[in-house]
């Protein structure tokens, strides 16, 4: 099949490509910027120019279905944020036959801004860190103060004390939730209409840029899957949806949803097709339910490792540190599996990790340069999605009308 991911700038979307070319498909993908990450690789064929999707969506909208049309692909798969413009315009979708798997506009709502999905995860009692829609009378501390929209730990802020808390809200909506002690789960999940189809679970072993995983290892979460069977028949969900938890003492808390896969190179290894599944939506089939991936499987993205430890500060003596253990394959490194750059089979996927290497060990400030050119070409802004409210609701009265 010809197939046209929606994003060609992130981890995932990078990591979605291998899965769908190891698989016998054609990919492309759509992207503001020419040089973006899956540029770099043998693996897309293509690169199709769109604009910015964060400011204006709407554009984003009519450029993709025109390129999807004169490509004439068979699917349009979502892989990034530009799952809530597709939700918002199944009359749309519908009319220029494109085949793609996204939920219906109203569950996505329920759980695209923080605000709304915690409100969301209250009223199923799904459990969560102590958490305010405001921050009004907050006195837990630590805390983070996350603004409604942000993508890939943007617009959140760790504080310590009210005077801190009182500058990063400031006035504005935001949520605050009190930090939770254990380690990060990201948890992924596919589903056929409310109907989980297939989950996967890993923990970030070591932080790189942004916040990211550099270093994963599945596990076994059926607590965290139940819950998201829970939220998912709930709201009717059909397509990804995926969670980032906390595995306190107490057990898993959830303190962030997304409506797409994240990076599912891992739960490959592991045994979890979650990009076939996807695919299998998307072309109107029903995928059988899928077992549960082996735990114990390492993963690593050498790429993230090495902007982390810039940003990090750990300096040149840490980006080659990184790079050393890497080559050698030991420490984190020992067992564990490249998931951006198999060079053997895709020496283009080098250039990413060379540049971002030379580049940090003369400056390492450079490696914001790297994570934020990425983030930028895929996220949403709150502009922009008051921009798909509006119109949805301008759709709404039409056809009401």
């Amino acid at each position: 099949m010809r197939v046209l991911m929606t994003d060609g700038s992130g981890l995932t979307a990078r990591q979605t490509a291998n899965r769908l070319w190891a698989a016998g498909h054609t990919v492309e993908a759509l992207a503001p910027d020419p040089l973006c990450l899956c540029q770099f690789t043998g693996h897309v064929r293509r690169i199709r120019r769109v604009p910015s999707y964060g400011p204006d969506p709407l554009g984003w909208l009519d450029a993709a279905l025109t390129r999807y049309q004169a490509g004439r692909f068979d699917v349009l798969f979502p892989t990034q944020e530009q799952v809530a413009v597709l939700a918002s315009a199944p009359d749309r979708l519908r009319d220029a036959k494109v085949a793609t798997a996204v939920p219906p506009f109203g569950a996505l709502a329920a759980v695209q801004d923080k605000l709304s999905a915690f409100a969301t995860l209250t009223r199923l009692g799904v459990p969560q860190p102590r958490t305010a829609p405001d921050a009004d009378g907050w006195t837990w501390f630590p805390a983070y103060v996350k603004e409604p929209i942000g993508t890939a730990s943007g617009g959140v802020r760790r504080v310590t004390s009210a005077s801190e808390l009182a500058e990063a809200a400031s006035g504005r909506r935001v949520l605050v939730q009190a930090a939770a002690d254990g380690p990060l789960a990201m948890c992924q999940s596919v589903l056929d209409h409310g109907s989980l189809v297939a989950f996967h679970a890993n923990l970030r072993m070591a932080e790189g840029a942004g916040g990211g995983a550099s270093h994963k290892r599945s596990t076994s979460l059926p607590q965290v899957r139940e819950w998201l069977e829970v939220l998912a028949a709930d709201l009717g969900w059909h397509g990804a949806l995926s969670a980032d938890v906390i595995l306190t003492g107490a057990g898993p808390v959830f303190i962030d949803i997304n409506p797409r896969l994240v990076e599912p190179e891992n739960a490959w290894r592991s045994g979890v097709d979650l990009v076939g599944a996807m695919l299998e939506l998307a072309t109107g089939r029903h995928p059988s339910r899928q077992p549960e991936g082996k735990p114990g499987i390492d993963t690593h993205q050498l790429l993230l490792a090495v902007l982390g430890a810039a940003q990090q500060q750990k300096g040149r003596a840490g980006v080659v540190g990184e790079l050393w253990a890497a080559w050698r394959g030991t420490g984190r490194y020992a067992g564990s599996v490249e998931e951006l750059t198999p060079v053997s089979r895709d020496p283009l996927a080098l250039v990413p990790l060379t540049l971002a290497s030379a580049a940090t060990l003369v400056r390492p400030r450079s490696w914001s340069w790297f994570a934020a050119g990425s983030v930028g070409n895929y996220a949403l802004s709150p502009d922009g999605w008051e921009r798909i409210v509006a119109a949805t609701s301008g759709q709404r009265r039409d056809h009401d009308g």
